[in-house]
Parts: structure tokens; C-alpha cells; sequence
């Protein structure tokens, strides 16, 4: 009867039936890996809500939940569940060059995941060895290089940077326009 849905590596909305209302009581929640019981979490769920989502979690790893109807007017049983978070997501998939100008090139990446912390753009001419970075917020997807040589080809890689410390890269190509 409590189930999950809308399950990702970070995050799942556990769904129940409206056993209580605001005045009959409050639903206690325990969660936590299933590997490290010591690392449970306690919250306290309003009887007016019948779902809830639980985010900042580990991917790849198994949950035990227990959500335990608190009433003053008649006993519930605790209902438990098992949901097990998805893998970290592969990112970026897709690194796009576009508005290529003489000086200027606009970056663009899909997808923009929430388990990821911030972006690295990394660029430089090829051939060559001169690397400069830019940081991008993980909310954002693109990004304006600047001050660039005309007609010259670029290395451009896009860095994900996960909350949880990995990192996944992806590299395009760009050129920039002949100037004046």
C-alpha cells in the first residue's frame, strides 16, 4: 500500500493511502540505506499529506522505508516498502556548438540532471596545449566562450561535476569564424 514512483539516483516520492487527517494524528517516516541501518533518517509527515518525496539519497542503493500512522484515534499497523534509487546518470550526453562567431562560440549540453553539482567547460585551439576553464552553476546548460581567434578550431569539453564527486565529460569540436 506504500509504494514508490517518480524514482531517480537521487531522489523517489512515496505514495500512500489517506489513512489520517490534520486532526487525527501524524505519520513518523523512517528511512536509510538497507546495507547501514546506523545511517536512518526519522521526519515527521503531517496526517493531511498522502505522499512525500525523499531526495538527496545515494544512486544504486537500497532503501528501506517504514511510515508509521501516529494516530490518537485507532491503531495502523507501520507500512513498509523497499525502493532501490536508479544509477547515476551518464551526463553529458550532448555537447552542442552554435552562434559560431570570429571571436565567440555558444556551448550548449543536454541533459541538466539534479545530481549535478556544476559544470567545467574546458577550451582551447588545436593543435595546442593552452586549456582555459569555465565554471558553470549545475542549474545552467550553456555558456558563452569569449574572446577567441578567428578561424580557429576548438576543443571544447563539457565536465559534470555529480554531488556525489564523480565526474562524466564529453568533448565537440568548434570553429570559429575568419575575422574582418
Amino acid at each position: 500500500r506504500l509504494h514508490a514512483t517518480d524514482v531517480t539516483s537521487s531522489s523517489f516520492r512515496l505514495v500512500w493511502p489517506k489513512l489520517l487527517s490534520q486532526e487525527t494524528g501524524y505519520y513518523s517516516l523512517e528511512y536509510g540505506p538497507r546495507a547501514d541501518p546506523a545511517r536512518r533518517s526519522t521526519q515527521q509527515v503531517s496526517g493531511a499529506h498522502s505522499s512525500l518525496v525523499l531526495s538527496d539519497l545515494a544512486p544504486e542503493t537500497t532503501y528501506e522505508v517504514a511510515l508509521i500512522p501516529e494516530s490518537n484515534v485507532h491503531y495502523f499497523p507501520p507500512q513498509t516498502t523497499r525502493v532501490t534509487t536508479l544509477a547515476e546518470e551518464i551526463s553529458p550526453v550532448q555537447v552542442l556548438i552554435s552562434e559560431s562567431g570570429p571571436r565567440s562560440f555558444h556551448v550548449s549540453w543536454a541533459p541538466v540532471l539534479d545530481s549535478v553539482a556544476s559544470y567545467q567547460v574546458l577550451y582551447g585551439p588545436l593543435p595546442g596545449n593552452s586549456v582555459k576553464v569555465l565554471q558553470v552553476d549545475g542549474r545552467h546548460n550553456s555558456t558563452v566562450v569569449e574572446h577567441l581567434a578567428p578561424n580557429t578550431t576548438y576543443l571544447v569539453t563539457v565536465t559534470a561535476i555529480y554531488r556525489s564527486g564523480k565526474e562524466k565529460s564529453l568533448s565537440a569540436k568548434a570553429c570559429t569564424q575568419e575575422g574582418e
